[in-house]
């Protein structure tokens, strides 16, 4: 007997029975009499639900049976089957339309399909064209729903490997050690293969089928698409952006991208120049620490990055190779620290740098006269500066 989610996969419940339970790598999983959850195989998830209330997490095939991975742990006996039909029919949507798409692909532009992918918001399926280009695209893509409204029949049905051999099927070829009873799906006037997954009634309940792009990939091409309700649930989503844009930037759907550009253009000129205004600061702060007394200047400048205490060093550094220089920023709790030395100075930078990132509680590393680090907190740099008087020569 065929399971249950094959004679009718618009079933969404089922009364049988709970053969036999097990335990793998602690999951708990149930081998049922009849089953409506599809088990995951061919380019299609699994299917999810209830087992007498319990979740039903993983569905797989295994040794010849199919194993239902389970929330928690059930005993035999009789089982109430509720199917998440959501999941169900959406994955009917996007596999009918794979079937569609695939024999249009071939049948209009010889186009072979190599590989199925059903994802969890976006399917793609692999072909043998090197390229498509956008034209191609448009076609298929209106061919498509040419098929689509035409409101054609899905049928399934089994032929014995003699029958096969005599039928016009279009496959790729059946799976390693298949033997019997061969399952067909139809779809009246368009195509025939081979398939064990679950499919629509007709083409017209795949609703819609909208081709979203391509990439190139192992000498052909992938090509993304969604249907029927992904393809609502994504236009709404766009509706829902393009709305948030249109406020935030003032202007029309067909405005938008150059709306955006001009602001994009904007904010690049003001990080340009704030990055000039942080040069000539870190020259004005190089040259002013440059001229405190003593061979160590210290410092400590809330909010900047590593990169700034890099270039505020090699200011100070150029303008007077004797001193030793320690700086120290702050950011959201996290402390950061530097320590350099001229290379007129005798400071030991890396014997210095492992004194102070000892006593910050920090990470750090370097070499020759740089040394730098990250610490949890800078509560202890008095310490550490401290020490650094210490360590002068």
């Amino acid at each position: 007997m065929h399971p249950a989610y094959e004679r009718d996969p618009f079933a969404t419940s089922l009364e049988t029975r709970i053969l036999s339970c097990g335990e793998e790598k602690g999951r708990p999983f149930a081998i049922l009499e009849d089953t409506v959850f599809y088990p995951e195989g061919g380019g299609q998830p699994c299917d999810l639900g209830t087992v007498n209330g319990v979740a039903v997490v993983e569905v797989q095939k295994h040794e010849g049976g199919i194993r239902h991975y389970l929330e928690a742990a059930v005993p035999a006996g009789p089982a109430a089957l509720k199917l998440d039909w959501a999941r169900r029919f959406d994955h009917m949507q996007q596999h009918t339309g794979q079937h569609l798409l695939t024999a249009v692909a071939q049948d209009r532009f010889q186009w072979e399909t190599t590989a199925f992918h059903l994802g969890a918001s976006v399917c793609d399926i692999e072909l043998s064209a090197p390229a498509i280009s956008l034209r191609d695209m448009a076609q298929l893509e209106e061919a498509v729903a040419s098929e689509i409204r035409a409101h054609r029949e899905v049928s399934a049905r089994w032929v014995s490997p003699e029958a096969y051999g005599q039928e016009a099927v279009r496959s790729r070829g059946l799976p390693e050690g298949h033997a019997g009873d061969i399952r067909l799906v139809q779809i009246a006037g368009v195509d025939l293969n081979t398939c064990g997954g679950t499919h629509l009634r007709h083409t017209g309940e795949i609703e819609a089928l909208k081709l979203l792009g391509t990439e190139s990939i192992r000498g052909g091409t992938r090509l993304f698409y969604v249907a029927g309700g992904r393809l609502r649930n994504r236009l709404g989503a766009h509706e829902q952006r393009n709305a948030a844009l249109r406020a935030l930037l003032g202007a029309p759907d067909e405005d938008l991208i150059p709306a955006l550009q001009i602001k994009l253009d904007q904010l690049l000129a003001l990080e340009r120049r704030g990055r000039k205004l942080e040069e000539d600061l870190a020259e004005y702060q190089a040259a002013a620490l440059a001229a405190q007394p003593g061979s160590l200047v210290e410092a400590h400048l809330e909010g900047r990055d590593m990169a700034y205490l890099q270039k505020l060093t090699r200011g100070i550094l150029m303008a007077d190779p004797a001193k030793a220089v320690f700086l120290t920023a702050g950011s959201g709790g996290q402390g950061l620290f530097l320590l350099g030395a001229g290379e007129a100075s005798r400071l030991d930078v890396p014997a210095a740098g492992k004194a102070v990132a000892a006593i910050l509680g920090a990470k750090g590393g370097g070499a020759g006269k740089s040394y730098q680090g990250k610490a949890p907190s800078l509560e202890a740099r008095v310490l550490a500066m401290a020490a650094l008087r210490e360590m002068e020569p």
